[in-house]
């Protein structure tokens, strides 16, 4: 690690607060980089994190707090351009254009040389910034010629030519593999010894460990912790994200259930840049869990089951049947209901009605030869509100005039109205109240009960209490199971990438095996990704 530089901090932060109506998105935090440095940022979701980026980006104006670079205060809010001077952001979702070369990406918007330009000198100037910066990519390539890891080393010189000197990481990881993240790291501390300082923020807590200097903590919109990485134990990290004492956390004690034949299973199935070669099992009466981040693999799982992304490789059945990759129309006629992350922009047409809304999937059953009866649609919505406790005036109502709660009830009820084999549920508590929660996540373990199977994705510990079975899937691979008796610390300690953190006899690290892998000592589980051999579980293999 380098040491940070005297004098004034590259960036400093003190009282932010920043509300949006009754939410307390900031509640006076504070955070202090100083040039050559790299400071971890984490903390779970709705910690406060993308506020104070949006903060420091110039994009939100907080309620109350000051911010300052290097000593004087940030540029007012509107100046693009002294902004960009002071600071920059590379996005987890790439900024730049694919179509255009990476020189136009580098100076998009700031072409010089009159009324015409001048490529062969724009392309010269392209050459010498990735050279200043140690950036290996032809100027003349187009930037979807290039790999993640190049495109990233690309948006970071973009910002450095501004003149910059503190760049946000935001999950910069998260598409890398391993190789591609230890030159990642390279570059970045080649940069540091320049004087860059790098505000990193992750779900992996061991790149915070192998990367930062520094460490802060936000939970629950407050500041919690600020402290050296080499001085800190894991266990005290995670900690402090979680709120709970490592000695001292909840355990999930679920009564052992007979779960019945296989409803859904994947062989060796996989998608590039995204999750390894997979072989997972649901059986009838289970609700299985995929724990991790959202960029981390399992969201993309979830997808890929439903049909909304097309495999590289691998098979999936239903019931022992096959599925067509790539493909909704089969999924859905397999037996794959499916409830997509966002509610507003995947799970419901907000000008329509709630039984327009819930039988989207089944439209073409409701009437003669395909057609639709609008009596029929409307009893079919009765039946679902009731079945769901939606709160409704009627199956007439508008969508859009529904609670976020019993919004997100609609979309479990359109993902329910084939009577799928299983049900693959990505965050299906997201947004919405507490009470909500308990009663969206009772539906997925009644379906479960009634003979089906089910699927939650989630990084949430409170989603995954109703799971049989935990899986942690981290960049794209399981490396861990949980079993029945998980505290939410060993869990959050899996899924942010410190396995061994996650033990305790009731889970462990997975080894890899494209046929199957078989957990370590604790292990209950047999599904895994990656690999060649694995270590049998002490266990038992699971179903």
């Amino acid at each position: 690690m380098t040491t940070a530089a005297a004098g004034s901090p590259a960036v400093r932060a003190e009282g932010i607060v920043k509300r949006y109506g009754p939410t307390v998105a900031l509640d006076g935090v504070h955070l202090t980089v100083r040039p050559g440095e790299s400071h971890a940022l984490v903390g779970r979701n709705g910690a406060g994190k993308s506020t104070l980026v949006s903060v420091l980006t110039g994009m939100v104006r907080p309620d109350a707090g000051t911010v300052s670079f290097g000593g004087e205060p940030a540029p007012g809010r509107g100046d693009t351009a002294a902004w960009q001077h002071k600071v920059a952001c590379v996005h987890q979702k790439p900024m730049t254009v694919p179509e255009l070369t990476v020189a136009e990406n580098l100076f998009l918007n700031r072409f010089t040389g009159g009324r015409t330009i001048r490529w062969r000198a724009l392309r010269e100037r392209a050459r010498r910034l990735l050279a200043a910066y140690g950036v290996d990519a032809d100027p003349a390539a187009r930037i979807r010629e290039l790999g993640v890891e190049q495109r990233q080393f690309v948006e970071i010189a973009r910002a450095l030519s501004f003149g910059a000197r503190t760049v946000i990481l935001d999950e910069p990881t998260a598409r890398l593999d391993a190789a591609g993240i230890g030159r990642l790291f390279a570059r970045l501390r080649a940069l540091r010894a320049q004087g860059v300082a790098f505000l990193f923020i992750s779900h992996h807590l061991q790149e915070v460990y192998e990367l930062c200097d520094t460490v802060t903590v936000f939970r629950d919109a407050r500041h919690v912790l600020t402290a050296p990485v080499a001085g800190l134990a894991e266990d005290e990290l995670v900690a402090a994200m979680t709120g709970e004492e490592a000695g001292a956390v909840r355990r999930v004690r679920r009564p052992a259930r007979t779960a019945g034949e296989p409803v859904l299973v994947t062989e060796g199935l996989a998608l590039d840049g995204h999750f390894a070669p997979l072989d997972l099992t649901v059986r009838a009466g289970e609700v299985v869990g995929l724990a991790g981040p959202a960029a981390g693999g399992g969201t993309a799982i979830g997808e890929t089951l439903a049909g909304l992304r097309t495999p590289d490789g691998g098979r999936i059945s239903v019931r022992g049947r096959p599925v067509r990759t790539g493909s909704v129309p089969h999924a859905l006629e397999a037996g794959i209901g499916y409830v997509p992350e966002d509610r507003h922009r995947e799970g419901i047409v907000p000008g329509r009605s709630i039984a327009e809304n819930v039988t989207l999937t089944v439209a073409g059953r409701l009437g003669p030869m395909g057609t639709v009866l609008p009596a029929r649609t409307r009893e079919f919505a009765r039946r679902m509100i009731a079945s769901l406790d939606i709160k409704a005036t009627g199956p007439d109502q508008p969508v859009s005039a529904l609670s976020g709660g019993n919004q997100q009830k609609v979309v479990i009820a359109r993902a329910l109205a084939r009577e799928p084999s299983v049900l693959v549920a990505v965050r299906p508590a997201n947004g919405v109240d507490v009470r909500s929660k308990e009663a969206l996540l009772g539906v997925v373990r009644e379906v479960a009960d009634g003979g089906s199977g089910a699927l939650i994705v989630s990084d949430e510990p409170d989603d995954l209490r109703i799971c049989d079975r935990v899986l942690v899937v981290f960049h794209g691979r399981v490396t861990a199971a949980f079993g029945s008796g998980w505290g939410d610390h060993e869990l959050v300690a899996a899924m942010e990438g410190m396995a061994a953190a996650a033990g305790g006899g009731r889970g462990a690290a997975v080894t890899g095996g494209t046929g199957g892998t078989e957990g370590r000592e604790g292990t209950e589980g047999r599904e895994g990704t990656g690999g060649r051999e694995g270590t049998e579980g002490t266990e038992g293999d699971a179903p």
